[in-house]
């Protein structure tokens, strides 16, 4: 599996509606960029230039909102993940 590093997060992203509310199917093509994602694991924290600790605020399992375009795309095992900076995370979907 894949450990991240510093502050870190390592991300799958969910799968976005492939019907809208009102039953249209949507191609491939014209759906956005998912948001939402599952955290499957998270780096120990960092320190910031200035020497503060950076401490993590996601664990394992919890469902975020990440900035669209954000992170870094790693594919293992035939899988698609994300690594992302914990300040790319927006939000925690509870």
């Amino acid at each position: 599996m894949i450990k991240p590093l510093a502050d870190r997060v390592l991300i799958k992203m969910m799968e976005s509606e492939e019907t809208t509310k009102s039953g249209i199917i949507l191609s491939n093509a014209s759906k956005e960029k998912p948001q939402i994602a599952e955290v499957l694991a998270v780096g120990p924290g960092g320190m910031t230039p200035e020497g503060q600790e950076i401490k993590m605020t996601v664990t394992k399992g919890d469902k975020v909102i990440v900035s669209k375009y954000s992170g870094t795309e790693v594919k293992y095992d035939g899988e698609e993940y994300l690594i992302v900076k914990q300040g790319d995370i927006l939000a925690v979907v509870e």
